[in-house]
């Protein structure tokens, strides 16, 4: 058990992580967090090696090892250590923002160029490519923008 960091879990806790592994509501993963945090509880006895752990609950050693660090990182909180961590911020900043879909449902709504009757999904566009500070967009992406706002080219 040496490297692992300590886990010592009031009954309380017990029986919470009990609930979460027994009932079946809850995702893959925080049931196997669940299992490795009972199975390190050191208020039951000492508790069984690292390899011995995750052989029982199917999972990588290193896995059980990740989670008693992630124990230890957040203070003991139990829920804060099975359940998965939210990012702040998206990974990559969408493309498409309310601003851009405001343009480009005020083009669709102007009138089509010369020579044309109406305005396709292909036009716009080519329209849109011409437009300096619009991103460029194909013509499916417009399509969803456009049926989003339940915009409808007449």
């Amino acid at each position: 058990m040496s490297g692992l960091a300590s886990v010592v879990l009031s009954a309380d806790e017990r029986a919470w992580l009990t609930r979460v592994v027994r009932t079946g509501a809850h995702p893959a993963q925080e049931v196997r967090r669940s299992r490795i945090l009972l199975e390190l509880d050191e208020s039951q006895g000492v508790p069984a090696g690292r390899r011995e752990i995750a052989e029982r609950v199917g999972v990588d050693p290193d896995t059980v090892t990740n989670v008693a660090r992630a124990y230890a990182e957040r203070g003991g909180d139990i829920a804060a250590t099975i359940q998965r961590r939210r990012r702040l911020t998206p990974p990559i900043e969408p493309k498409i923002t309310g601003e851009v879909e405001a343009r480009l449902i005020a083009l669709a709504c102007s009138t089509p160029p010369p020579g044309h009757g109406r305005w396709s999904l292909r036009l716009l566009e080519r329209q849109v490519a011409l437009v300096a500070d619009l991103p460029d967009m194909d013509h499916s992406t417009i399509g969803r923008v456009l049926k989003k706002r339940r915009f409808v080219l007449t």
